[in-house]
């Protein structure tokens, strides 16, 4: 079977190449997959690079981490019917077949279409967490920079259905509208204008009681003093590759707190209730349309390098897949 590896971190494009591996047979608790599509995701690129929180394991490490697909054999223990499709999680993904645990798996129903299926889980799953995790109640704000990104848009439409305000940060114009039409309340562009002195105009001088970052640095700084007293700052990533130069001043006087966050602590540390809501609303959601996750392109594993490239930039209306 073709599977993506690299032997060594770096940048996708570069260290990526196409390996013809043998089709591994499942242990006990483990199915094989078929994969149909998977997603280029910010995380799987930071993974290749050795800067997530899972590293790579050489000399010979495979990428990618979602997918959707049908379970092609099952190890001892596991009693799924052959065809079942499902979106799961691994690692070793963009590739044609993949071992992982049976209980990664997530049955899609028949209406949801393998697009959306094959992202179904990292950004849904987070989005609809981190509205949790948030603490914003319906007719509050909350406010979540790289609005135009995929979890941002996820963001923005689970929050219109649970009746909380959205004020969304970009640098394009041109995302405005299309975040209006989702649900977005508010979209400030920071290239354009002050993001504190519009929120506070926005909250009646207030702030907003919870900020989810998707880029940390300075970027993530200068929107700290939009939080209102109290407030707390959700960071789960780093996209500008630097850390938060925080004003102690802030900290102090205010009593905001920076926080971060990953999907796979939160799934570990919250209760059965939690999580049951996030699974049973994120399906939901996906599977009647009321939250759509569009894709700009398809691509094959032969093509790997324009597909990586094509998900680092900027510009895109939705996700990048690859199609084993």
């Amino acid at each position: 079977m073709k599977a993506l590896c690299f032997e060594t971190p770096g940048l996708a494009q570069d260290i990526l190449s196409i390996q013809d591996l043998p089709t591994s047979i499942p242990g006990p608790g483990e199915v094989l997959m078929k994969v149909i599509y998977s997603p280029i995701n910010p995380s799987d690129l930071m993974y290749v690079q050795n800067l997530y929180g899972i590293r790579p394991v050489f000399p010979q490490a495979r990428a990618g981490f979602e997918a959707v697909g049908t379970v092609e054999a099952c190890g001892e223990g596991v009693d799924i019917p052959i065809g079942t499709r499902a979106s799961f999680t691994g690692i070793g993904v963009w590739a044609e077949y993949v071992l992982t645990s049976a209980k990664s798996l997530i049955p899609v129903p028949a209406e949801m279409s393998d697009e959306v299926a094959a992202q179904l889980f990292v950004n849904p799953y987070t989005a609809y967490a981190m509205v949790l995790e948030s603490g914003v109640q319906p007719g509050q704000y909350l406010m979540l920079s790289a609005a135009g990104s995929a979890f941002g848009k996820m963001v923005i439409q689970i929050c219109k259905q649970k009746g909380i305000k959205t004020i969304g940060t970009v640098r394009r114009n041109d995302l405005v509208e299309d975040l209006k039409a989702l649900g977005a309340d508010e979209i400030i562009n920071l290239a354009e204008e002050s993001v504190t002195r519009r929120v506070k105009a926005i909250t009646n001088g207030e702030g907003v009681l919870c900020i989810l970052d998707a880029v940390a640095g300075p970027s993530a700084a200068h929107l700290l003093p939009c939080l209102a007293h109290g407030g707390r700052m959700l960071v789960y990533g780093a996209l500008s590759m630097q850390d938060i130069p925080v004003s102690a001043g802030l900290l102090i006087f205010k009593g905001i707190s920076i926080e971060g966050f990953w999907l796979t602590t939160w799934m570990r540390t919250a209760s059965r209730e939690q999580r049951k809501e996030v699974s049973e609303n994120v399906i939901r959601y996906l599977a009647d349309g009321t939250c759509t996750l569009p894709v700009e392109a398809i691509y094959s594993l032969d093509d790997f390098k324009e597909a990586v490239l094509h998900a680092a930039a900027e510009g895109r209306s939705g996700k990048i897949l690859i199609r084993p």
